[in-house]
């Protein structure tokens, strides 16, 4: 079975170590003890706590987008038809190609925060 040190479960759940610290120590989370006295979580508690978190779509209104990223806008390069607009979604880095006129009708600039929406019909998994 999959455990995770508070450090790994915090880095995957975009929080501080503290945090995760506080929900097993609050009985949020479930955490077992190690030979040495360092708390871990299985995988399979962390999953169902994650997905707990995140709840089902999110958002304004409807839609079958199921993946969202909350981040703010980092960079927009624009020519004179596409721009390209660069979000730091917690760690992650999320990357757009739209119209220029898209950009800025919503006013995108760094500094801005704004929700990356993705539907994809090709996701690759991959094991760190």
């Amino acid at each position: 079975m999959t455990t995770f040190r508070i450090s790994e479960a915090a880095e995957l759940l975009g929080v501080s170590p503290d945090t995760v610290r506080r929900w097993v120590d609050g009985g949020r989370l479930a955490a077992e003890r190690d030979d040495n006295g360092h708390r871990l979580v299985t995988g399979a508690a962390l999953a169902v706590f994650a997905r707990a978190q995140v709840g089902e779509g999110g958002g304004e209104g409807r839609s079958s987008a199921r993946n969202r990223f909350r981040g703010i806008v980092t960079e927009v390069r624009r020519d004179s038809v596409m721009a390209q607009v660069e979000l730091a979604a917690g760690p992650f880095r999320v990357v757009s190609l739209m119209s220029r006129q898209a950009a800025d009708e919503l006013g995108l600039e760094p500094g801005v925060v704004a929700v990356a929406v993705i539907k994809s019909t090709n996701v690759v998994v991959e094991l760190p």
